[in-house]
């Protein structure tokens, strides 16, 4: 089994990992890293997903990266334009270089004396296992189970004579034309793939458990287009970035606020979109507020014109069991179909879903606490990237990728080796609470038994808040009374009273000479 030593090795080359990769190569020159990408191509989540109308559901001017202007003239983006952006930024930069692709962590391991992550590889491309070092680990290898989604057994779905599909793993050239289709779920990718189909399919119908919150907006943004026209791209694409930013925030605040006032304001647009002769109550109007799960994003009102034309149905029941030639509902409504699409959600992991460890202990994140949201209790030279839930993922992921360099640089200047994120005294009997909260999606309550917890107090909080973590992890000090820095003998790092920064050997150095002994 080969062993090779790195400063940092990221894992996954999606939208999060291509973007650290980029913040690494700019913030901290002379970095020996590489991407661990366990398919064969880049751009995770955009590569992945093949369904009809694939998109994004934020604006790119957010989902993008902050360094890199998106050029294009839609705000709301297909899938392959987006992954084209992925693909552009890699290329240009030389990222793509230094991507190993089929290479999937099965193991992580962590020693104090040797200051280094030892990292069990699976090369499947070659059939090998490989051994890899490196003094820091960062994950991005989002949020969710790559090889299944989250499909509930549903009964005698045996009998059913026709094709069910998982959008996760849709089929190459699925020939839907002149079909009845069913679509199970309300969430995103139902929203998306019913007026996407509806055109060519003989009906469409979106089968829901109950209504979900849905807002329909252009998929084009004039201002954003209008400063393109008279300003550099950067400075364009900046501003437009920041006036979204303050948009989502201040719609967030408001429903947190006056969940009520802005409930009424969804309803009223929902309702005149979809016309007088739509059944709103029924299957329109959803019983919690606002914001306890995401809003349904509706570029164009596609959906909504679909519903109002009659190329789809909405019909909200419960499910009694699945039938040779479609779907029987506890009220005794069977809908044909040809073709049963499960758009019923994901399934979440944690960090990748491997095995991790710490001094030969088992690392459980579901008992540790979340540092700064990108650190995690006790778990020495590893941040995760985990994206907003009420903001554009990228805006997270940004931000977890320059922190991540001011750390690294700062253990440099220190002459420290290994960061660790310690409770203090009184921090060790404060509330824990779940990683999210107050939030009621399906997938996130799924997957929260395996997600760190957080405190009520900072730095351990989960604030889900843009400006408040722009802060906290772009311009408060790294150095603090929580992270423990330490050299690889185990000593403490020479850091002065005032913070001041110690000349120190290069990082690259003293690995070197560590890995001579």
């Amino acid at each position: 089994m080969s062993r090779e030593r790195l400063d940092v090795v990221i894992i996954g080359a999606g939208l999060s990992g291509i973007g650290t990769a980029w913040h690494l190569e700019d913030k901290c020159p002379g970095t020996r890293f590489e991407i661990l990408e366990s398919r064969d191509a880049m751009g995770g989540t955009w590569d992945l997903f093949r369904y009809p109308g694939i998109r994004s559901d934020s604006d790119m001017f957010t989902l993008g990266y902050n360094f890199r202007p998106w050029r294009e003239g839609k705000a709301i983006a297909d899938g392959p334009a987006i992954l084209d952006y992925i693909h552009d930024t890699a290329r240009e930069s030389g990222i793509d270089e230094k991507i190993r692709y089929q290479h999937e962590l099965l193991a992580a391991d962590w020693s104090t004396p040797e200051a280094c992550w030892t990292l069990t590889v699976r090369d499947h491309a070659n059939n090998r296992t490989l051994t890899i070092e490196c003094g820091f680990l960062l994950i991005c290898a989002g949020y969710y189970a790559y090889a299944r989604g989250h499909t509930p057994e549903f009964p005698a779905q045996e009998q059913f004579t026709g094709q069910i599909i998982h959008p996760q793993h849709w089929p190459e050239n699925l020939d839907y034309s002149g079909k009845r289709v069913v679509v199970i779920g309300s969430g995103a990718t139902a929203v998306t793939l019913v007026p996407s189909m509806a055109p060519e399919t003989e009906h469409i119908t979106m089968l829901q458990r109950s209504p979900t919150y849905m807002i329909a907006m252009p998929d084009w943004d004039w201002i954003a287009n209008v400063l393109r026209w008279i300003l550099p791209a950067q400075i364009a694409y900046d501003l437009t970035r920041w006036k979204n930013i303050w948009r989502q925030w201040f719609i967030y605040r408001r429903t947190r606020k006056s969940p009520r006032r802005f409930r009424e304001f969804l309803l009223r647009r929902a309702r005149k979109a979809l016309g007088p002769d739509c059944d709103f109550e029924t299957h329109f109007v959803p019983s919690y507020e606002p914001w306890d799960q995401r809003l349904c994003l509706v570029p164009n009102a596609d959906f909504f014109e679909s519903v109002r034309a009659g190329r789809a149905t909405v019909v909200t029941g419960q499910i009694e069991r699945f039938t040779r030639t479609g779907i029987l509902l506890q009220s005794g409504e069977e809908l044909p179909a040809d073709i049963i699409i499960t758009a019923t959600g994901l399934e979440l992991q944690s960090l990748g879903g491997v095995s991790y460890s710490v001094d030969g202990r088992q690392v459980r994140f579901s008992e540790t606490l979340s540092y700064k949201s990108v650190m995690f209790s006790d778990v020495p030279n590893l941040i995760s990237t985990f994206g907003y839930i009420n903001a554009s993922w990228t805006l997270k992921s940004d931000l977890t990728a320059e922190y991540a360099c001011r750390l690294l640089n700062h253990m440099r200047d220190i002459d420290a080796l290994q960061c660790v994120p310690r409770l203090r005294a009184e921090d060790r009997n404060m509330p824990k609470h779940e990683w999210i909260r107050d939030f009621t999606s399906g997938y996130i309550r799924r997957g929260l038994p395996l997600l760190p917890r957080q405190g009520d107090q900072a730095p351990w909080m989960n604030t889900q808040n843009y400006l408040a973590d722009r802060k906290t992890l772009l311009r408060d000090p790294v150095q603090d009374d929580v992270l423990e820095f330490s050299s690889a003998s185990g000593r403490p790092a020479m850091v002065n009273p005032q913070g001041a920064r110690v000349p120190a050997k290069t990082v690259a150095n003293q690995r070197a000479s560590s890995s001579t002994r």
